[in-house]
């Protein structure tokens, strides 16, 4: 048998109680509505292990057509945990962490989606200008804005 190799990473999931909100929170960032479906049946519960499930599922692109996130709002079963205000450093899948262009203005257009910035906007070495925020749902998400060509990928590759 031949060894599986990855292709891409196609996407990340985040539940969400107002599928409305997150694709509008989304979207102010910059990610463009691919798609808004029901995900339901005894078929779908098979692949989650939920059971007979509904959910109303959007897909999320990034301008550059690589990156995806899945937000589902799911009306069967009900969510039974809620990990949106986990700290940072909580185990687990925690955040999403977009690059954009324009750090201070982004921020402006967020905080009337309800975002508040954790902490402070710091600046990493000269390579970003970054923050942690918690948005539309209490979604924990990452903004970096580059500052010159290096990136954290040549920092750690010269360590």
């Amino acid at each position: 048998m031949a060894r599986s190799r990855l292709m891409e990473m196609h996407n990340i999931g985040i539940v969400v109680e107002s599928l409305d909100n997150a694709i509008a929170f989304f979207t102010e960032i910059g990610l463009t509505l691919e798609g808004r479906m029901m995900v339901e049946g005894e078929w779908a519960g098979r692949v989650t292990g939920l059971g007979n499930q509904s959910a109303e599922i959007a897909m999320m692109v990034t301008p550059d057509g690589h990156s995806r996130l899945e937000l589902s709002q799911f009306l069967n079963p009900q969510t039974i945990a809620d990990h949106r205000t986990a700290p940072v450093n909580s185990l687990g899948y925690l955040r999403v962490m977009f690059r954009v262009d324009n750090l201070d203005e982004l921020l402006i257009r967020l905080e009337k989606h309800g975002a508040k910035v954790l902490g402070e906007v710091v600046q990493f070495e000269n390579m970003y200008r970054l923050c942690y925020i918690r948005g539309a749902e209490g979604i924990l998400v990452g903004l970096a804005e580059q500052l010159g060509s290096d990136t954290a990928a040549d920092l750690l590759e010269n360590k």
